[in-house]
């Protein structure tokens, strides 16, 4: 996934992200920083106006082509109509408590929080009708999908509650959504998938067989990925408060091996079952989510 130059310290910064205070206003900052660093990238396949245009196929009546688009970018784009551009998308955010973990500035969960914001900000501005849920074990808070005035601060004021929860149930709100959802569109989970792989897994084909496309953001800390910890210490499970001491060098190398399958399992079962995987670093600007969300929503084209 090629990632927007240039973004180390900028606005995407997730430690610049932490000290803004409005939701709104941090969701405005990303969406736009990121569509300023699309126009002074190579890649300008992606344009501001996506929704509102695709690019030309052979077939497609030339006079559609928006030739004053063409001047400016050397591509050819054909006008979209409203009933193709139109979206409903549903993000699930996880609030479990292993979400609350920090090794640096920015918590899992503030970073979902602020991503989270970022797509809704996004898709709201596209005119798409958008829906939020908040799970734990449960589902802890849920605006239902819609695009009319009002949604998009419903939808801020849902994400400034969230707070650490419980013990994750990952495959719990993946299934009550696709027994309910009506229209095909695009489900966001957005999880650091510390959960039993067996179970998300089927949650999510249980997803895509009642044809939604599915894009997961797997959310982990830098030490989760690196565990960089030196000295012997106590560790504890933030869901259950098990405890158990450890000596860093004993089982840095298991930990890391076991982690890395996880995360290849994912990866693997996930694309055999179309569903979009991208592994995030909470240290990491935010242009990568918000790059997999446009190659994922792309491809409905």
């Amino acid at each position: 996934m090629p990632t927007v130059p240039g973004r180390e310290h900028g606005p995407l910064d997730p430690a610049v992200v932490a000290r803004i205070g409005s939701l709104e206003l941090i969701a405005r900052t990303l969406v736009e920083g990121f569509f300023a660093g699309l126009h002074r990238s190579p890649f300008k396949g992606f344009s501001v106006e996506f929704s509102e245009y695709r690019p030309y196929q052979p077939g497609d009546d030339p006079s559609t082509i928006d030739w004053k688009l063409f001047a400016r970018s050397d591509r050819h784009y054909v006008k979209k109509f409203e009933e193709e551009t139109n979206l409903e998308c549903h993000i699930l955010l996880d609030v479990s408590a292993s979400m609350g973990y920090a090794s640096h500035t920015v918590s899992k969960l503030r970073f979902g929080v602020c991503l989270a914001a970022a797509l809704a900000y996004l898709m709201h501005r596209q005119h798409d009708a958008v829906g939020l849920t908040l799970f734990d074990d449960r589902v802890v808070d849920a605006v239902p999908a819609g695009s009319r005035g009002g949604q998009l601060r419903a939808l801020l004021a849902t994400l400034g509650r969230a707070a650490p929860g419980t013990r994750s149930d990952v495959q719990l709100p993946l299934h009550q959504l696709a027994a309910r959802i009506s229209r095909r569109g695009l489900v966001v989970l957005i999880s650091d998938l510390l959960d039993e792989p067996s179970g998300i897994i089927e949650g999510l084909k249980h997803l895509r067989f009642e044809g939604s496309e599915v894009l997961v953001l797997r959310t982990l800390d830098p030490a989760e990925l690196t565990f960089p910890f030196e000295q012997a210490a106590w560790f504890a499970d933030l869901e259950t408060a098990d405890e158990v001491r450890v000596v860093p060098a004993d089982v840095r190398a298991h930990y890391l091996e076991q982690m890395q399958a996880l995360s290849e399992r994912y990866r693997r079962e996930l694309r055999l079952a179309g569903v979009d995987y991208h592994q995030l670093d909470t240290a990491i600007p935010l242009d990568t989510a918000l790059m997999a969300y446009l190659s994922t929503r792309g491809r409905r084209w």
